[in-house]
C-alpha cells in the first residue's frame, strides 16, 4: 500500500537551500555536466515522435548531440550525431526523417540506420582499413511509460533499475498509449535546479497562481515518493471542481480507469535532473529541461517549454547558463477546449 507523507511530516530538520554559487558559476555547472547530466538517464521526448522507419530527433546533453531514430528493421537506436571520419555533426535539423542511410555532408561517409558505415569514398586506397571498424559510436535507450530516456555513460545503468520506484506506479494513467496533442517552447532565466524547486513547491500558489489554489489548495498535498531522484505525490482537486482548469471542468475523457480517490487528485513527480510529469484526472503534461549555455559576457540563463500554454514567468535568480525546458501536453480520445492552470511556473491547454 502507498504511503503518502505532508511535507511537514517528510522534512528533515536542518535541510537549507543550497549557496548561491550552485545556481552562479560557470564551474558548478560544469561539474554538473559531467557528474550528473552525462551519467543520469536523460527524457528525449515521447516515442511516438520516431513512430516511423527513418523518423529521427536530435537532442543536446552535456554538450553533446545525439541522434535518435527508428532503424528499417524497426527497433529504435541512438548515435553521437558525429561522423567517425572529421567529427561533422550529421543532422543539423532537429528531427525530420531519414531514407535508409545518414551520409555526412563533408566526405559523404555514409551510415546505415543501424549505425554501420556502408560508405567511405575513396578509403578503399587505405591499406588495412576496414569499414566494420568505424561505426557509429551508439548511446544508451530505453523506454518507460512512452517516454525516451538516452545515457550518456559508458556504464549506464540499466533504466529498469534506475527506475524501479516507478515501476507500474502510474499504469493506470495508460501513458504510453497517450499522444502528444500541443508543445511549447518558452525560455525562463534561472538556473535549471530552481525550476526543478519552484516544480515541487506550492507555498508560492496563493501569490502566484491564485486561481489555482481555488481549483487545488497549495496545503492539501502529500508526497510518496521523497528519496533519491525522484520526488512528488497529489494535491487534491477541490469539489464540485473536476480537473486543474480555469473552469475547473474535466478537458477529456479520464485517462484510464481511475479509483474515485485519483479522480479527485493532481499528481506532480519531478524525475531529476530534467523531466517532470503532471498527471490530472483527464490530461498530463510532461516538462523537460535543456541546458542552454550563455555567450560570453553574459549572466542570465533561460528555459524553454513544449506542451500548451500560457506560461507563466517566475524567473528566478539569474545564472551563467541558460536552460530551457520543454514540455507536451498528452491526452487520451476527445477533448474539448479548455485552458489548464499555469502551476509551479507552467502552464498548458489541452485540447
Amino acid at each position: 500500500m502507498t504511503t503518502f507523507l505532508k511535507t511537514t511530516d517528510a522534512y528533515k530538520q536542518g535541510a537549507r537551500t543550497l549557496p548561491g554559487r550552485y545556481y552562479t558559476t560557470p564551474e558548478i555547472l560544469s561539474e554538473e555536466a559531467e557528474r550528473i547530466f552525462r551519467r543520469q538517464w536523460i527524457c528525449v521526448g515521447r516515442a511516438e515522435a520516431i513512430a516511423g522507419a527513418g523518423d529521427y530527433v536530435v537532442a543536446e546533453i552535456a554538450g553533446e548531440s545525439i541522434i535518435v531514430l527508428r532503424d528499417q528493421t524497426g527497433e529504435r537506436r541512438a548515435f553521437y550525431n558525429v561522423c567517425r571520419h572529421r567529427g561533422t555533426r550529421l543532422c543539423e535539423a532537429t528531427h525530420g526523417r531519414l531514407s535508409e542511410t545518414i551520409q555526412c555532408p563533408y566526405h559523404a561517409w555514409t551510415y546505415a540506420l543501424d549505425g554501420r558505415l556502408i560508405g567511405a569514398p575513396h578509403m578503399n586506397e587505405v591499406a588495412g582499413f576496414d569499414k566494420k571498424e568505424y561505426p557509429l559510436h551508439r548511446v544508451a535507450l530505453a523506454e518507460w511509460e512512452g517516454f525516451l530516456f538516452v545515457n550518456l555513460a559508458r556504464d549506464a545503468e540499466p533504466l529498469a533499475e534506475a527506475f524501479a520506484p516507478l515501476v507500474d506506479r502510474f499504469a493506470r494513467y495508460n501513458l504510453a498509449q497517450l499522444r502528444t496533442v500541443r508543445r511549447i517552447d518558452y525560455e525562463v532565466r534561472a538556473n535549471w535546479k530552481l525550476i526543478l524547486q519552484n516544480y515541487n513547491e506550492c507555498l508560492h500558489c496563493p501569490t502566484i497562481h491564485p486561481e489555482l489554489s481555488t481549483k487545488l489548495p497549495y496545503t492539501s498535498g502529500a508526497n510518496d515518493l521523497i528519496e533519491g531522484p525522484f520526488l512528488g505525490g497529489y494535491m487534491e482537486i477541490k469539489a464540485p471542481n473536476e480537473s486543474a482548469t480555469l473552469t475547473g471542468r474535466a478537458c477529456g475523457l479520464p485517462l484510464g480507469d481511475l479509483p474515485d480517490a485519483d479522480r479527485r487528485r493532481a499528481f506532480y513527480y519531478a524525475l531529476f535532473p530534467t523531466m517532470m510529469l503532471s498527471l490530472h484526472p483527464d490530461y498530463a503534461v510532461f516538462y523537460t529541461v535543456w541546458i542552454r549555455r550563455r555567450r560570453r559576457g553574459t549572466t542570465s540563463e533561460m528555459p524553454r517549454s513544449s506542451g500548451t500554454a500560457p506560461t507563466d514567468r517566475t524567473g528566478t535568480s539569474a545564472s551563467r547558463a541558460s536552460w530551457a525546458s520543454a514540455r507536451g501536453c498528452i491526452s487520451r480520445g476527445p477533448t474539448r477546449r479548455a485552458r489548464v492552470f499555469p502551476r509551479r511556473g507552467t502552464g498548458s491547454i489541452c485540447g
